[in-house]
């Protein structure tokens, strides 16, 4: 089964392949037949499902909490904590099947709210969760995509905001899916990052990004482009790739990983424009990731 060389972490796939659809079974066939050992199913999934991953010999590296995710920052009481308790059953469910991790983004109900009020807003509600699911095995783990232009309102993304979310909820139920990409392209190191940060790390997607220096003399960092087309995940002096594409110092992200006692699995997130366009591209950017972090 398909490992990495350093750290012998598990890699598996982040089922946002866009023609598997909402099929878990093609996920399940495309894994099995290539030595993948994890699935994560993309998007709310049920137990059949999950049941269908493990019956195959896989296992599940996490699922995401119910959508919408802004409602555990809701403004109103009621609605968070409606979310809270109706994602504690779900994850009391899904953790009778073996799942630990449980994905989400930490977004505002209203970014218009100032940072410091929607800080107060994620407290409570994933406060109420972290305390509803304590007894259990599960856990919550946060990716630090910053969200869209032009607000870039996500919580739990950077050092500070890592930091601040942490101290606020008060949980060691709340970790980190870590995802070097997005600190990337945000300019904070991820090396950095995993010395300060790896105890909370509870799973792991393989995506790195490629930064266009060219482009950055063009664009820069901070302004919208003028006239040039948008691009498929990503900016315009950086984009998104396969783990070997870009710039993550892989070997050293993966012994920080090991030295730590990371337990959990690599899973690619496939936003590589460069293996998009047809199923045949798609399949190819997933085997080349996993061929890279087999040899590194």
């Amino acid at each position: 089964m398909a490992r990495t060389h350093t750290g012998s972490i598990p890699i598996g796939i982040r089922c946002n392949i866009p023609h598997w659809g909402n099929d878990i079974d093609v996920a399940v066939r495309f894994a099995s037949e290539n030595d993948f050992e994890v699935l994560d199913p993309n998007g709310s999934v049920e137990p059949a499902q999950v049941q269908r991953v493990l019956d195959a010999g896989l296992a599940i590296g996490s699922i995401d909490l119910k959508q919408p995710w802004s409602e555990l920052l809701s403004t109103d009481a009621g609605r968070r904590r409606a979310a809270a308790d109706d994602n504690a059953q779900y994850i009391e469910q899904m953790a009778k099947l073996g799942v630990r991790n449980f994905f989400v983004v930490m977004f505002p109900d209203d970014p218009s709210t100032p940072r410091a009020e929607n800080l107060r807003l994620a407290a409570d509600g994933y406060g109420r969760l972290c305390d509803a699911i304590a007894a259990s095995d599960a856990r919550i783990v946060l990716e630090g995509w910053p969200g869209s232009a032009p607000h870039y309102n996500a919580f739990a993304c950077t050092p500070e905001s890592c930091r601040a979310v942490f101290d606020a909820v008060g949980s060691t139920v709340l970790g980190i899916n870590f995802d070097p990409s997005h600190l990337i392209r945000m300019g904070i190191d991820p090396v950095r990052f995993l010395d300060e940060f790896s105890p909370r790390v509870y799973h792991a997607h393989g995506k790195d990004t490629e930064l266009l220096e060219d482009d950055l003399y063009d664009f820069g960092n901070l302004q919208a482009a003028t006239a040039a087309e948008p691009r498929a995940f990503a900016g315009h002096h950086w984009r998104y790739c396969m783990p070997g594409h870009g710039v993550a110092r892989w070997g050293r992200l993966l012994s920080m990983l090991s030295d730590a006692g990371y337990d959990g699995a690599l899973c690619i997130e496939h936003e590589d424009a460069n293996f998009i366009g047809s199923p045949e591209n798609y399949h190819r950017g997933l085997l080349a990731a996993r061929d890279f972090l087999k040899h590194v």
